[in-house]
């Protein structure tokens, strides 16, 4: 039993990497000849951007606040406090901020996605669109992509911004670090290819994130109804969160390898 089921997840997984690549290229085909909804891409990118916007501040604001605590603490024991601000800076833009905005987005944009579709699926919305020939990737899937895909780098630089603030106010008003030091230890510490990295990280994760929640709504059995739908939302949650995790170990490991 246990054989049959690795089996079976592997086959799953092989299904899911080939599904994405050929939503991929199609959804490449479409923007390079410019043939893409844009009054739906509009949407979605305010929908990506502006609705998410508040529960990335108070994620950002929270993670730093809870850093600094932490750092300055742990290194306090061994007098090394004057490092933890650099120490967050560093863990917040390279790694912390793409992984947790991934993270968040995964759940939230990915499961739209795929109990969107999921729903069109079921009610037979896009057999009705290939009956009358319209582009469903042109219409429905083109725009998830590229909002997504520009949408999650502009939301790590806001994860990045509340998430340095939040350090800033809990380190100088609590820890009691002279906000000249802090400030320069965070300059000091931070340097252009860390910020690079986060923001690669982000589009990376927007792109994975929207291509799996797409391809698991579009793939929805439509015979069995709601459940299908809540069973695609809940795989496309879990495929895109294993997603993100994978791809940041890669970029982190292709980044130290070629820049360190």
């Amino acid at each position: 039993m246990i054989v049959l089921s690795i089996d079976g997840s592997i086959r799953r997984a092989l299904g899911l990497i080939v599904d994405v690549l050929l939503l991929l290229e199609r959804v490449v085909l479409r923007t390079l000849t410019f043939r893409i909804d844009m009054s739906r891409l509009v949407t979605e990118l305010d929908r990506a951007i502006v609705g998410a916007a508040p529960l990335i501040l108070l994620a950002g604001l929270g993670t730093g606040a809870v850093m600094i605590w932490q750092t300055d603490e742990g290194l306090a024991r061994f007098g090394a406090s004057a490092y933890s601000a650099r120490i967050v800076a560093l863990s917040l833009v390279r790694e912390l901020s793409p992984v947790l905005v991934g993270l968040l987005m995964a759940g939230r944009a990915g499961s739209a996605m795929a109990a969107e579709l999921g729903t069109m699926a079921t009610s037979d919305q896009l057999l009705a669109m290939r009956a009358l020939a319209l582009d469903w990737t042109r219409h429905l899937v083109a725009p998830r992509v590229l909002a997504l895909s520009l949408g999650v780098p502009c939301l790590v630089l806001l994860f990045d911004a509340a998430g340095l603030a939040g350090g800033f106010l809990v380190g100088v008003m609590e820890r009691g670090i002279p906000s000249g030091a802090y400030i320069d230890a965070t300059l000091q510490a931070l340097q252009k290819g860390d910020l690079e990295c986060g923001l690669v990280k982000g589009l990376l994760f927007g792109l994975l994130i929207s291509l799996i929640g797409c391809r698991q709504g579009l793939t929805t059995d439509r015979d069995r109804g709601a459940a299908a739908v809540g069973a695609a939302t809940t795989r496309a949650v879990v495929a895109a969160s294993i997603a993100v995790l994978l791809a940041d170990a890669a970029v982190t490991r292709l980044y130290l390898g070629l820049f360190r």
